[in-house]
């Protein structure tokens, strides 16, 4: 009986860590502002620089119904800045109208000069592994330069266009009708870039209402499956063996007759300690490419160096 109500016990508190966690992603995305879109904790850009291209995001991001994003950091506490990317999007939930909605994300991090692009939901369609190597080196230069805002820019206007016209699927390039990426940029005039309107551009409507790409069963989803193996697990537990080596012996009549020790080989592998000669940080070498997050969110990404 003792044994049941321990089992009993582990069960709920495993299912306790479980949920609790989860409980504490989704509270911080209903409590995220998805009206925030610079978070600048590297202290790259000026007051107004940051005003500006808060004020970009917010108008593009409108007309694409996407949420234009950029991190600039300062460290990542021990992160890959992929993971950092990722667990952003876990955690804060981010997007146009609603959590982990439309986004795109750019972050860098200073300490180890690393780039990374990324798409979610409509903008992991639209803002493919492709297009983001493309965005990523136009505005690599800019940022190997110090030129944070110019970067930045860039970034918005970018995506703004590539998220306005079809991905061609064939040659992952730039598809719009007169538009040319080449050409975008800031104007200083209170607007970052006047990027072209493809007007051939037929919005592809609401993001899609499937049950399976709705957060809330992905959730449920996940707690049965967790339930379930807890279950398994808790089940499989069994009770306390008490059966040992002495349980078979008589120590009366039992006595060790001889013991000895034989020495048999001696192995010894040599193996040459592999050097690294590549000290350079590349200058915008990358790609990577995009994932899944904890959270079961996949994205498109590009990653590389400035």
């Amino acid at each position: 009986m003792v044994r049941i109500h321990q089992k009993r016990s582990m069960l709920v508190l495993m299912l306790m860590l479980l949920v609790f966690p989860l409980g504490i992603l989704t509270a911080n995305a209903e409590t995220f502002d998805r009206n925030h879109f610079i978070y600048d904790y590297a202290l790259l850009l000026t007051d107004d620089e940051s005003a500006e291209l808060q004020h970009a995001a917010s108008e593009l991001g409108k007309e694409r119904e996407t949420a234009f994003i950029i991190i600039t950091l300062d460290g990542t506490n021990g992160k890959d800045i992929v993971q950092y990317v990722e667990d952003f999007y876990d955690e804060h939930g981010p997007g146009y109208d609603q959590p982990h909605g439309n986004t795109a994300i750019l972050a860098i991090d200073m300490n180890e000069r690393d780039v990374y692009l990324a798409g979610f939901k409509k903008a992991e369609q639209f803002l493919d592994d492709s297009r983001l190597d493309l965005i990523r080196e136009e505005l690599t230069p800019d940022l190997s330069g110090g030129q944070y805002f110019a970067a930045f820019s860039t970034f918005i206007n970018r995506a703004y266009e590539y998220m306005g016209n079809e991905p061609d699927f064939g040659t992952g390039s730039y598809t719009g009708n007169g538009s040319d990426v080449g050409n975008g940029g800031y104007t200083g005039n209170g607007f970052v870039g006047s990027p072209h309107v493809n007007n051939d551009y037929e919005f592809a409507g609401q993001p899609s209402t499937n049950i399976f790409f709705q957060w809330w069963f992905q959730l449920m989803v996940s707690l049965i499956v967790a339930g379930v193996v807890v279950l398994i697990m808790a089940y499989g537990a069994g009770g306390r063996v008490t059966v040992n080596a002495q349980t078979y012996m008589d120590g009366h009549r039992s006595k060790v007759v001889n013991q000895y020790d034989n020495f048999v080989r001696q192995t010894v592998t040599k193996q040459r300690k592999p050097s690294n000669n590549n000290h350079s940080r590349g200058g915008g070498v990358g790609g990577g490419g995009g994932g899944v997050t904890m959270g079961g969110h996949s994205h498109s990404g590009s990653r590389g160096k400035f």
